[in-house]
């Protein structure tokens, strides 16, 4: 491969579950096996997937949303995050012209044009033949800038099936770069949210090695290649934060069930001069010494709930931390561990404490999609009047809340919020939110992490 580009698609779909990410992680899988080194990318708000092809690539997995970020910045992670990889793959979310409203704004279409890279599309070939040709063509047709250079078939049954629809796609000069045959199970094992995080999978390495032999038997491999666009590498977009000073630690719970955070969240930390400790609330008997603030993401609290209320020692660090002025900053998942409780199957689990709030899990999503904040309240991280723009993905209630409107630092102009439309629970220097952020949307967030950090420390100095 050339050293000096990197080579680039992207894989979409006709809708979500059309097996995008089966394509992506095997096809990763297939090329990291063949010793090329190879940058995953996924558009849009997700962990999940993203955790799934860094497992494959074996490198960070970085997110590409223009709605929350803008083109310019999406322009900037990408092409500042190829050096090094003889391909960078994309993995689109969602149906490949779905976006944020009827024109398709924010859609992986949209986003291929941006990056000026080809489209491979995922169809899922269940009980069809001939109209699989009749959605290629439109797909292809819908747009003129966009340049949908071959398809993979999904879920095909048989020999016939296939047979029928390649033809069919070969009268309208399709190129079939791939086939997966209807394996009769998933590979990535499913639950509530969907598919479940790599980190909380024994078998997740198998998943990623058996997904990279289908693609090496099924793919045509030479051909997919030989498609990309190449694309030159740029300097890397992290910058460091005005008036961050190095010599701060940042920890950050990391485990099975804290795991939702953006590479770039992670990297912006890094950039501003500040050491990042991880730290398992599972087994960890306390909260480390020497923290100047403490960052705590998204995932499934729900999953190790018996273990987080086991582990007593560790909830009581964190609570004398926390009233001793330690910074927190918490999303999702991470407010709910800093909440009173969370009932599940008539059992209630008792966590942090630190706000008055107990929790509850419903079979339907609570929040899915982008959110809008604006800042009214005093915090340790954003200023007041500041707009912020996130996502929620959640299935969580709020079951019981005995605390005042006053504790809730932001109103919701786009989304649900904790409660009654307002998010951003206030409690000392600790703020929880049922938003997620992303680093390169809010440079705020980053800035706000860091200068919490350093005022805390600048206060233990004087202590």
């Amino acid at each position: 491969m050339n050293t000096q580009s990197t080579r680039a698609l992207v894989i979409a779909g006709l809708s979500g579950g059309s097996g995008k990410s089966v394509a992506s992680v095997g096809l990763l899988a297939a090329l990291k096996a063949r010793g090329l080194q190879v940058q995953p990318f996924k558009k849009g708000p997700d962990y999940i997937d993203a955790g799934w092809l860094a497992q494959a690539a074996g490198r960070p997995c970085y997110n590409l949303d223009a709605y929350l970020a803008g083109p310019e910045q999406v322009q900037a992670t990408f092409y500042g995050h190829l050096a090094g990889a003889d391909l960078a793959l994309v993995e689109g979310n969602r149906g490949l012209f779905d976006g944020v409203d009827a024109a398709g704004s924010s859609s992986t279409a949209e986003l291929a044009i941006l990056l000026h890279l080809p489209v491979l599309l995922m169809m899922n070939c269940t009980k069809a033949t001939r109209t699989m040709a009749a959605l290629a063509l439109g797909c292809r047709n819908f747009e003129s800038r966009l340049k949908l250079a071959g398809v993979l078939l999904n879920q095909v049954a048989n020999a016939r099936q296939e047979k029928v629809i390649r033809e069919a796609l070969a009268g309208i000069d399709m190129p079939v770069l791939g086939v997966i045959p209807k394996l009769g199970r998933d590979i990535f094992p499913m639950r509530h949210l969907g598919v479940t995080p790599h980190q909380e999978y024994a078998g997740a390495e198998q998943a990623v090695s058996h997904l990279g032999g289908l693609a090496a038997r099924h793919f045509d491999l030479d051909a997919i290649l030989a498609l990309t666009q190449p694309t030159a590498p740029a300097a890397a977009a992290a910058a460091a934060v005005p008036g961050a000073a190095a010599g701060l630690k940042i920890g950050v719970l990391r485990d099975a069930a804290f795991q939702f955070y953006y590479e770039e969240n992670l990297e912006a930390l890094r950039a501003g001069g500040a050491e990042l400790a991880a730290i398992n609330a599972l087994t960890a008997p306390a909260l480390p010494s020497g923290l100047h603030a403490l960052y705590i993401g998204g995932g499934f609290p729900e999953t190790s709930a018996q273990a987080l209320a086991e582990n007593t020692a560790f909830l009581a660090s964190l609570r004398a931390a926390i009233d001793a002025g330690l910074p927190v900053y918490a999303e999702c998942g991470g407010l709910i561990y800093l909440g009173r409780s969370l009932l599940l199957d008539g059992r209630e689990y008792p966590l942090a404490g630190v706000f008055p709030a107990s929790f509850a899990l419903s079979k339907k999503p609570q929040a899915h999609g982008y959110s809008r904040l604006r800042v009214e309240g005093q915090n340790a991280f954003y200023r007041p009047g500041q707009l912020i723009r996130g996502h929620e993905f959640r299935y969580s209630t709020v079951q019981d809340w005995s605390g005042r409107s006053a504790a809730l630092g932001m109103r919701v102009e786009r989304g649900t919020g904790f409660y009654a439309g307002r998010d951003g629970l206030v409690y000392k220097n600790v703020l929880a939110l049922y938003t997620h952020v992303l680093a390169s949307a809010t440079p705020e967030w980053a800035a706000g992490m860091l200068a919490a950090a350093a005022r805390y420390a600048a206060e233990k100095t004087d202590r």
